[in-house]
């Protein structure tokens, strides 16, 4: 008995300190405006890190691909000219990114025992910019009173994580390309063992999951999904067979997305965009800056007379802008400002995006693209 407590004592522990340690993830920047299963999903792909004082996390010069946040300790920045910077995890240096430039303009290493945290860019760069168009549209789908049936489904679809294979410019044709399919209590969706074209998503009514071990014995219910949950996402990108049957427990609403769609999905539609090299002088060439990234990211660094317009508040704030002028979208990856580049276009305005955004700007040329208006030691810790 005494072993058993002590082993729910642990478990009960340890969920703790993943909840804080979740709940110092989201006040990092960007990724406050993540939901909880992002977070999540992000942290099972990078689990926290311990740095024992003395170890060097970050090495001047090279390029990892990675995004590091500080949650505990103290860290010390040296950059090539020796100049050292300390950063105390609950300091506001520690909400954004240690060293982010790529290639690594500094040495980094832990002044005491720390714990840390390790993204890859790519990939969250990814989530963000699935996460902030789908705010966009989530915005979209509450003031569009025609939507009102069909908000929970895609409310509960924009919310997961099913689908960060698709470019976000595309996350509006998702919905689009779902089908309503009506079923009664008792038939059968899918059956285990047949070929997979399609998924569902559950828009009303339950259903159950079974599953048979082989053809003699009867099938066992693994599962009840009842609306906002998914079923039968794996046939869109594997060959394999069904591993479950699925059978209506009541009537109810089936959204039908079949895997021929689902592929034309994952090509990102052509934008109108525009190399750094190109870009000699702006007013020549008749353009405004606007930068699509959020506000803490604005503010830790942008180009010069850029204006902070960030994705997820498009459809409250666009109508700020000019449909007479020229504007040049840029966030970080390209990402972001492409999404943004097409809803811009589809309301009447003269866009083009800056391609590859930030990071495709040679390092040489990075710093005289920025206006940092942070403080001097804000901007050595995070650059």
């Amino acid at each position: 008995m005494t072993n058993l407590v002590s082993l729910d004592n642990e478990c009960y522990r340890m969920n703790l300190q993943k909840k804080w340690q979740q709940h110092l993830i989201k006040t990092c920047v960007p990724l406050g405006g993540l939901t909880e299963e992002h977070v999540a999903t992000l942290m099972r792909d990078a689990p926290v890190q311990v740095a024992c004082k003395g170890q060097r996390l970050l090495q001047n010069g090279l390029c990892d691909g990675n995004v590091l946040y500080l949650l505990s300790g103290e860290l010390q920045l040296q950059d090539s000219q020796k100049n050292l910077v300390n950063i105390h995890a609950g300091d506001e240096q520690a909400r954004y990114p240690v060293a982010h430039f790529q290639p690594r303009r500094h040495d980094v290493v832990a002044v005491s025992d720390c714990e840390y945290i390790c993204f890859d860019a790519d990939k969250l760069d990814a989530m963000l910019a699935w996460e902030q168009v789908a705010q966009c549209i989530l915005a979209d789908i509450a003031g569009n009173r025609e939507l009102d049936e069909d908000a929970q489904w895609m409310t509960a679809l924009l919310q997961s994580n099913l689908f960060h294979k698709v470019p976000p410019m595309n996350i509006r044709e998702i919905l689009d390309k779902f089908e309503a399919c009506y079923f009664a209590a008792g038939e059968t969706v899918i059956r285990q063992g047949e070929m997979g074209d399609c998924c569902y998503y559950v828009k009303e009514g339950k259903v159950g999951v079974y599953r048979s071990h082989d053809e003699r014995t009867a099938p066992v219910l693994l599962a009840e999904l009842s609306a906002g949950k998914c079923f039968g996402e794996d046939a869109l990108v594997n060959d394999a067979p069904r591993n479950a049957t699925v059978v209506m427990q009541e009537n109810g609403v089936l959204m039908r997305l079949s895997k021929q769609d689902f592929f034309l999905l994952l090509k990102p539609p052509v934008v109108d965009s525009i190399d750094f090299r190109s870009l000699s002088n702006l007013q020549e060439q008749g353009l405004s800056l606007l930068d699509v990234r959020t506000e803490a990211e604005y503010d830790q660094g942008h180009a010069a007379d850029a204006i902070n317009l960030p994705l997820p508040l498009l459809p409250f704030k666009s109508r700020l802008l000019d449909k007479q002028k020229k504007y040049l979208l840029y966030c970080n990856s390209g990402r972001r400002s492409a999404a943004a580049a097409l809803f811009l276009s589809a309301a009447g305005f003269q866009v083009t995006l800056l391609r590859g955004g930030y990071n495709a700007i040679p390092q040489i040329q990075q710093e005289s693209f920025l206006a940092d208006h942070q403080s001097v030691m804000l901007r050595q810790a995070v650059g």
